[in-house]
């Protein structure tokens, strides 16, 4: 029976059973789609991502949920760069570009303990609406600051700095429309906002995306790059610090680099290695983008 290298990876975390779980699987050829599909939905995961090096050595990454593929994850991108380090396959200090659907991500390893891994996600824009939708409104209790919509697919609610973003009892099946395929609810750090690497966070935000099939993901890169860029131009700032106060909570520091994209730095925490037994994968290259500079 076929054997692949996989593990779990914590991410956005150094605590072990907190941040945001992904699975990582390593290929020795292109999978089909349907088998990874079948992959994530086994692992559980709110994301599991799929590697394999082409004949050139370019790195190919795939996301999938336990129901669906996603353009862009930025935990599961993570748990896959530390699966490389972890594997012995990408060396600590060097940049390594990863070709996905979102195009070419860099991604880097330090050199310290733990690993802090850097990935430059694309942050997409803000475009805002004229107002909350009413159900939406009447979910979270009160009305927000501001609404967006988004490039990336998401909607970005701002909250009142008063508003009990922790104790948040969203009913993701009630939400309508595009608010579940992607919903940041978000505001200012709180004073009992938690610290992260000992400095004072600047913002934190919870998402909820139950058309993806994930009702709560615990700590979202895609969705810190996507508002970092608000933060910073709201703080002046070219570098801040967001929090995640889900059930599994955790963090990241964001990074203005190129217009267009946010440098997201984090550690992770491996929950296990190992093997996985799954016959059938096939042999698919159609979908598997090819490596771009972004």
């Amino acid at each position: 029976m076929a054997a692949y290298r996989a593990l779990l990876v914590e991410a956005f975390t150094a605590e072990p059973l907190q941040g945001n779980g992904a699975g990582v699987v390593l290929l020795e050829e292109p999978a089909e789609a349907p088998w990874m599909q079948a992959v994530a939905a086994s692992l559980r995961q709110s994301e599991t991502a799929f590697l394999w090096c082409d004949p050139s050595d370019s790195w190919r990454l795939r996301w999938f949920t336990p129901s669906c593929e996603v353009p862009l994850c930025g935990h599961a991108t993570l748990a896959a760069t530390l699966g490389l380090h972890h594997w012995g396959l990408m060396e600590a200090g060097a940049e390594l570009p990863l070709a996905t659907r979102s195009g070419g991500l860099p991604v880097a390893v330090s050199t310290g303990q733990p690993p802090l891994v850097s990935l430059t996600l694309p942050s997409g824009e803000l475009m805002p609406e004229p107002e909350a939708p009413p159900q939406l409104t009447a979910l979270l209790g009160d009305t927000p600051l501001a609404y967006w919509s988004s490039a990336l697919g998401y909607r970005v609610a701002l909250m009142a700095d008063g508003f009990p973003l922790a104790d948040l009892a969203m009913d993701c099946g009630a939400l309508q429309g595009q608010d579940r395929q992607g919903l940041v609810v978000m505001q200012a750090a709180a004073a009992t906002t938690p610290s992260l690497a000992g400095e004072p966070c600047d913002y934190q935000l919870r998402f909820f995306a139950p058309g993806l099939g994930i009702d709560e993901d615990p700590v979202t890169g895609s969705a810190h790059a996507l508002v970092a860029p608000w933060w910073m131009e709201h703080l002046q700032r070219s570098t801040i610090r967001g929090w995640q106060p889900s059930w599994r909570r955790g963090g990241m520091l964001s990074e203005a680099v190129t217009p267009g994209f946010v440098r997201l730095s984090g550690t992770g925490h491996l929950l296990w290695d190992g093997q996985i037994h799954a016959p059938g994968c096939g042999h698919d290259g159609e979908g598997w983008a090819v490596c771009s500079s972004s």
